[in-house]
Parts: C-alpha cells; structure tokens; sequence
C-alpha cells in the first residue's frame, strides 16, 4: 500500500514541478524562446482535427485557436473551420464575421466554396479561417431537408482540397474544426469531416462528466457515417498543479487513456483568458507566457506523433 501510494504521488510530480510557479517567467521564457524557434515536419497527409467536448467551459474554442496558431507559426499550413454559431473562434482570431461576410453558413446551406468564404488571419501566418456568422444559429434546422445533411462540410472540404491542388497550391498540413458543445448536424458535420478527435478536458472534479456520451457518440459516427473516425488526442486544460485534484484527474484520465493524453497540460493562465478580449491568441497576445509555451508544447507533441494509423 505504502508503495502504491508512493508511486501515485510521483506518477505527476514531473507535471506538478513544471506548472507550479516555481521559477516562474524565467522558465515559461526559456522555453518559449526555444519553442518558437523550433519548426515542426510536416505530416504525409492533411490531418483534420474536430475539437469537441459536450461539457462546456473547457477550453474547447481556446484549444482549438491556440494549437492552430502555434502550428502555423512553427511553419504549418492551418486552417480553423469554425462550425460554433457563437464565432468565437472568428473573433479569436480577428477575421470579420458580420452577417454580410460569407461564411461557412453558406458553404454547408448555400453551396458556396471554401475558396469563397476562407480569410486569412491577420495576426498569423500560414493560418486561414472559415468564419462562423450569428445565421448558422438556425442552420442545424435548416439542414434537416437537405440530402446528405451529415456529409455537407467533408464533401466542401474535399473539393477544396483538389481546388488547391488544380491551383498549384501546396496542401494544408492541418485543418482544426471547432463545433458546438452539443450534438446535432453541425457537430455532427465535423465528425463526419474529420479523422481525428481532440478533446480538450478542464482538471476539475467533473472533468470526465459526459465523456462516455461523447466517446459513444464518435463510435456511432465511426460505425454508420465515418469510418476514419477516431479519438487520437486528449489535452489537460487550466490544470492547476498546486491542488491535489488537478494531480488526481490528470491520473484519472491517464489510467484511461494512456496513449491519448498529452504529456503537455495547459496551466491556468491569466495571458491565456486576456488574449481573446484583445482579438488574438495568447501565441501573439504573449509569447513569452507560461500559457503561449505550453501551447507550443502541445502543438509540437501532436506533430511529433504523427497521423494514426488508418482503422482497418
């Protein structure tokens, strides 16, 4: 028992020295600088990312922007769909989305291209956003007439993919969907669009509340709409690592998804919570914060594991 619990104390104690304060400014310093100089391999194949998570408030829109930021700023060619009629992702990254702006609204109802609609983001390179618009708040009910209601945004994705292509322009290397805390068409459409799930998780005493749903949900989409559908990346969001509890829940979602979690957890972080306000990512809001660096971190830990292998 002593040597159960002993091995529990010390199964985060890595995590807990490197988010505890300890040193502070001058660690997060050092190791942004070393992260924003690194640049990152791109991947064989476009890899396309749904950040979903039906418990709100855990960072889902903030994970989805600050990872996208990051990998287009270590070289990566990245788009952010955003799916969410809140547009929060839109403003993040500081790309109108007024309801005169042609938006992924009209790439999922009106049949407009990705071409049409995909604005550059003005604060980073390499980093191209589908905006939402406050008229994809009644799309999940117009979408209900529609053939292939569920398959609208992989079918307009793919056409833009050759259209790069038919234009001589290189491929993205990653696409980050960021869709509602809920499960209907438009989330659904994200799904089905993607290969990979990113589940940002907050450290908090109801973190895994609903995450049965939403795995049953993925393996419902996998069977009957999307094959290619899997669960590849969970990420620790406003970990604390003073509280005991934060420790505990990292080790929770350890014991069951050991190969899914991030080594990297996102600290809470003042920086992280401004930078929005401001129109930006804490990438460009703050660099040198403990916030900005652990989202290059975990950027850097996605790359470095590669595209997962194909479902059989």
């Amino acid at each position: 028992m002593a040597q159960e619990n002993e091995e529990r104390s010390g199964a985060f104690k890595a995590l807990r020295e490197r988010w505890s304060g300890k040193g502070g400014k001058k660690g997060a310093a050092a190791s942004g600088n070393r992260l924003q100089r690194q640049r990152l391999s791109r991947p064989d194949r476009t890899r396309v990312f749904t950040t979903s998570n039906q418990k709100g408030g855990v960072g889902k829109t903030t994970t989805t922007v600050n990872l996208a930021a990051a990998m287009a700023r270590a070289g990566m060619r990245v788009m952010v769909v955003d799916i969410d009629p809140q547009g929060n992702a839109s403003t993040a990254l500081d790309v109108p989305h007024s309801s005169e702006v042609a938006s992924v609204y009209d790439v999922l109802l009106d049949e407009m291209e990705i071409h049409e609609v995909v604005q550059d983001a003005p604060d980073v390179d390499n980093l191209q956003v589908v905006p939402a618009t406050i008229e994809l708040a009644g799309a999940e009910i117009e979408l209900v007439s529609l053939v292939a209601r569920e398959q609208r945004l992989a079918k307009a994705l793919d056409r833009y993919f050759a259209w790069r292509e038919e234009q001589g322009q290189e491929r993205l290397d990653y696409v980050f969907i960021d869709c509602p805390p809920s499960l209907g068409l438009l989330t659904v459409n994200a799904f089905v669009a993607a290969e990979e799930v990113l589940i940002p998780i907050q450290a908090e005493y109801y973190a895994l509340e609903g995450l049965s749903q939403l795995l049953k949900n993925v393996q419902m989409i996998q069977k009957h709409l999307n094959p290619r559908l899997q669960l590849t990346t969970i990420l620790l969001t406003m970990f604390d690592s003073r509280t005991n509890l934060a420790v505990q829940v990292a080790e929770e979602v350890r014991e069951h998804f050991p190969k899914e979690l991030l080594q990297t957890a996102i600290p809470r972080n003042v920086r992280i919570s401004e930078a929005p306000s401001y129109q930006q990512t804490v990438l460009t809001y703050d660099p040198s914060s403990v916030g900005a660096a652990a989202y290059r971190e975990a950027a850097t830990e996605i790359a470095k594991r590669g595209a997962p292998a194909p479902l059989d």
